[in-house]
């Protein structure tokens, strides 16, 4: 038999691509879409007519139609910046929404490590005693708030002339400045810091206990453990709660409007959702009141922004 050379046979060369590896990339944001169709109607529309109408002079009468809008560009945004009042209000947020975060990290914080030092059943009456005050509507726990600090029927004040500590009686802690933001920044602190407690409880209790025990085998000391060892492992949890209080105690409401009448005396105690509401309702410069949501919105963006990027510069990864 002739002997013929063998026929050489195509090798398909491999694209490095696995089958089905496209349809594995699409499938994740296809589960994405209904969530994306309800942040677009829920969260992305009224944005845009939030930008939308602060370029525009919007009063009453263009709200009845009595008049036709007026495109006014950036003068909404310019009226703002060159009002000494919304510098004075910009810095009482920004301080008063600092403070909040930086005490209800550290109530919730130190509350997180006591309960993992309790025994099961005071811990579970810790948990729910905080989570009673998590659950209390803000407008009820103001309330409770006002009452307890009242001038004439107030026990805090009765308190602290029985003790005495001092003449309370009749003492406002809503006529100064100062004295109504610690009073309504106690009140935010404390319907706030369970959920920080908890976030933070859960984190401790998820790290690995032989962790623990070798940094202690090592000679390390309580304190060392804690700052070296659970507080990186912590810091996941910690950005979240972090994140969470920067926005909610940024754009605080109900606490302050209730609390302080408004915004306190000739609205010493303003901050920039008060602001905008007064801005908008109250004068029914409802341009004016938009343009300061943006404003709110903007810096709420740029100050979660400046937080990750100084994680990230740290070796997180987020």
């Amino acid at each position: 038999m002739d002997a013929r050379p063998p026929v050489p046979v195509a090798v398909r060369r491999p694209t490095g691509r696995p089958p089905g590896s496209r349809g594995r990339r699409i499938e994740p944001w296809i589960y994405l879409v209904p969530a994306a169709l309800v942040l677009g109607v829920m969260l992305v529309y009224p944005l845009y007519q939030l930008v939308l109408v602060s370029f525009f002079d919007y009063r009453q009468p263009q709200v009845t139609g009595a008049e036709p809008l007026e495109f006014v560009g950036w003068a909404n945004y310019r009226a703002l910046l060159s009002d000494p009042q919304f510098w004075e209000v910009l810095r009482n947020t920004v301080g008063f929404a600092a403070a909040c975060v930086a005490g209800t990290l550290a109530v919730g914080g130190a509350l997180a490590v006591l309960a993992t030092r309790l025994t099961p059943w005071v811990r579970t009456l810790l948990f729910l005693a905080a989570l009673g005050a998590w659950a209390t509507p803000a407008v009820t726990g103001s309330a409770v708030w006002l009452h307890l600090f009242d001038p004439t029927l107030g026990p805090v004040n009765q308190a602290l002339t029985w003790l005495g500590v001092g003449d309370f009686t009749g003492h406002s802690w809503t006529y100064d400045k100062w004295s109504a933001f610690a009073l309504v920044g106690a009140q935010v602190v404390w319907c706030s810091f369970p959920f920080v407690m908890v976030t933070l409880y859960a984190g401790i209790r998820a790290i690995p206990e032989e962790v623990v025990e070798a940094a202690r085998l090592d000679g390390a000391s309580t304190s060392r453990i804690a700052w070296s060892v659970m507080l990186p492992m912590l810091r996941p949890a910690v950005t979240i709660v972090t994140i969470q209080s920067i926005i909610w105690d940024f754009k605080i409401f109900t606490q302050i409007y209730v609390m302080t009448g408004g915004g306190g005396i000739a609205g010493q105690n303003l901050v920039l959702n008060v602001y905008a509401y007064q801005k908008a309702f109250a004068s029914g410069q409802y341009g004016l009141g938009s343009a300061i949501g943006v404003i709110t919105t903007l810096l709420l963006l740029l100050i979660t922004l400046v937080y990750l990027r100084a994680l990230r510069r740290q070796g997180e990864v987020l």
